[in-house]
């Protein structure tokens, strides 16, 4: 039997994105990516299958990403993507419109913020609703956000990272900024290129991130072989790689977001400050993966640091509960535009 499906919860990131239905979970889960066909404009392929092509392509198509730091930065792309979204949820949505509700970083302008909306209404929502992330992925992350203590949730995700100060249900203190995942992966990219004069792409960043990353030097060194084109000899070519070397590659992005944790500390309430050095704080999102990064957190920043449970997906879980309990919400959580 099919539940009705009127309402749905979409964690838009910049990589990858869920699809939250309340009642059967998350049912989505593609990389945000869309192939377009530049000779007639017509789009072929989203997620999994728009991914699967990156840097295979001829030059009549183009493969590429709609969302950029978090927001949306190319309008058309998004509004094809929200509509597969849609489609690939609710079987004859064009008849039955839901009620969606998106998140968004923290720190997006009402022009952005616009934009999304307007988007997901054109692609067929009977009415949309943002929600800041940091709040969304508190609410997955199960903090009791309407409690009068202060909480700490620092979501890293694949174009932003949010550092937010939660107490009574809104966001006291907040700031986000555009280094996250991706900017890991274009570390990783870089110092191979500079140490070994290779060059990678993409999609092998992400992988040697994922299977060997980690924010401070493992105890058992992991290693991992990859294979790139040499940039002197224009060959393809293979090396080997350990985790402690992409533990040194990342620390420039690691440093950034470790610098807004501490600014964010600095300017929070003396209470909501001893609140939470005495829960610690919580990390959410894909960046929450990387190997030994609560240990990094707490060690430059003197706070207890915790890693939420499935933490990839406490945006979409977040606004699963948002939407069981709309109402309730509404004032708190949302902007409705």
């Amino acid at each position: 039997m099919s539940i009705f499906v009127s309402k749905i919860g979409i964690d838009l990131g910049t990589k990858n994105s869920l699809v939250f239905v309340p009642q059967k979970g998350i049912v989505l889960d593609e990389p945000t990516v869309v192939a377009v066909s530049l000779t007639d404009n017509t789009i072929l392929a989203v997620g999994e299958a728009a991914k699967e092509m990156t840097g295979r392509t001829p030059d009549t198509i183009r493969v590429y990403r709609p969302m950029r730091d978090g927001v949306i930065s190319d309008y058309r792309v998004t509004l094809a993507m929200i509509r597969y979204f849609l489609k690939k949820t609710i079987p004859g949505y064009q008849f039955f419109k839901p009620e969606v509700l998106i998140s968004v970083p923290a720190g997006i302008t009402s022009t952005e913020r616009r934009a999304v909306v307007e988007a997901t209404t054109r692609a067929g929502a009977k009415a949309a609703y943002v929600a800041k992330e940091p709040i969304l992925a508190a609410i997955g992350a199960e903090i009791p956000i309407n409690s009068t203590s202060g909480h700490m949730i620092v979501d890293i995700g694949g174009g932003t990272t949010e550092v937010a100060v939660i107490s009574l249900g809104g966001i006291v203190g907040s700031t986000s900024l555009r280094v996250a995942g991706d900017k890991m992966d274009q570390a990783i990219s870089d110092y191979i290129k500079s140490k070994y004069n290779l060059a990678i792409g993409e999609n092998t960043a992400e992988e040697i991130k994922i299977k060997i990353g980690c924010a401070i030097p493992l105890k058992e060194e992991a290693t991992i072989e990859i294979r790139g084109r040499d940039l002197v000899a224009g060959l393809p070519k293979n090396i080997k790689l350990t985790s402690t070397e992409i533990s040194e590659a990342l620390q420039e992005p690691l440093g950034e977001i470790v610098m807004i944790i501490k600014a964010l500390l600095r300017e929070t309430p003396p209470e909501l400050s001893a609140d939470i050095m005495d829960k610690g704080m919580i990390v959410s999102g894909g960046g929450a993966l990387l190997k030994n990064i609560d240990q990094l957190i707490s060690q430059t920043t003197g706070v207890p640091c915790f890693i939420a449970q499935d933490s990839l997906t406490c945006v979409a879980r977040g606004a699963g509960v948002v939407l069981d309990n709309l109402d309730a919400y509404k004032r708190s959580v949302m902007a409705k535009k």
